[in-house]
């Protein structure tokens, strides 16, 4: 257990934030890839919504996400300061008070809960404040400082916006929408701890239980190969429901060997350069395997849809 209380970044009597200081704040790559698996979501849902109320909804499941990421920042301001691939965000740089941070959090929060009820319906916007909180509470507060498996539970809260995406659109939930939702919650551990091995100086330094500084660097590979062993037959499982065709099952088998390969390859290689690149070419094609899946997802759903067939 991390023996770190919360200390607030010193405020700066005056203000320097502008207004890219304040876009820092929302994680503009994180939001992406939100943002991304979201508009997957609400395109793959059976039924249909007008354009407009679907940008509405896509735009503001992007400010949700975004808000979590500021209040994220302004609760981690301290271990920031510390850690070397944070210590120049918006609230440690000294560029945006802690204040200011909090503040923006949450009244996007609010701003972003209330349109997507406005504009679509009020489980979507329920499951979005939920996501909201989950991130900010739940996984900042508490488990980012507690339990190694901070990533492992923690990870729903990146997983669940296509399930709000499609929410949107249905008002509820499905299979479909919660394998969107389990592709991502298994797929979080072995991207984030593939970096984890490469930062762990900068988590121990920084008091961050994460599973390479509390379980050490062999069992951090045992674990990424056993949850990639875990996330292959998880990305083929659309295919079993009908979500996917046959363009999403040929992403899904080429890039789950990909997957197997680098994490293989982690397991195998434990020290020098060699490993520190497996490291980071796991972490990379990751993100290439994820948007893979929800890109040949989309392009099923928007190819069927203009040829007026069904999947």
């Amino acid at each position: 257990m991390s023996d770190i209380s919360y200390r607030p970044a010193e405020p700066a009597l005056i203000s320097e934030a502008d207004p890219s200081d304040f876009f820092a704040l929302l994680k503009p790559r994180v939001m992406s890839l939100v943002v991304f698996t979201a508009l997957v979501g609400l395109m793959a849902a059976p039924g249909s919504i007008h354009p407009f109320m679907g940008m509405v909804a896509i735009l503001a499941i992007a400010v949700g996400a975004g808000a979590a990421g500021a209040l994220n920042m302004w609760y981690d301001a301290d271990i920031d300061r510390i850690m070397g691939r944070t210590a120049r965000r918006p609230i440690p740089a000294g560029k945006v008070t802690g204040a200011e941070a909090l503040g923006f959090g949450l009244t996007l929060s609010a701003f972003s809960v209330v349109t997507l009820g406005l504009a679509t319906n009020w489980f979507a916007a329920a499951f979005l404040a939920f996501t909201i909180f989950f991130y900010a509470v739940v996984y900042t507060m508490w488990l980012k400082r507690w339990t190694a498996q901070n990533i492992v539970i923690g990870g729903a809260s990146g997983a669940f916006p296509p399930m709000i995406g499609w929410a949107a659109v249905t008002g509820g939930a499905s299979i479909d929408s919660f394998l969107l939702f389990l592709i991502i919650f298994i797929w979080t551990p072995p991207h984030f701890w593939a970096l984890a091995l490469v930062k762990s100086e900068d988590y121990a330094r920084a008091g961050v239980p994460m599973l390479p500084v509390v379980a050490g660097p062999d069992a951090t590979r045992l674990q990424i190969l056993l949850y990639t062993l875990l996330l292959v037959p998880t990305g083929l499982a659309p295919l079993a429901t009908g979500l996917g065709s046959t363009l999403y099952g040929a992403v899904a088998v080429l890039g789950g060997i990909g997957m197997l390969v680098l994490a293989v390859r982690i397991y195998v290689r434990r020290e020098g350069k060699l490993a520190t690149r497996a490291c980071w070419q796991m972490f990379g094609f990751s993100i290439v395997y994820l948007f893979g899946l929800f890109a040949a997802l989309l392009a099923e759903k928007l190819l069927y849809r203009f040829l007026g067939w069904s999947l």
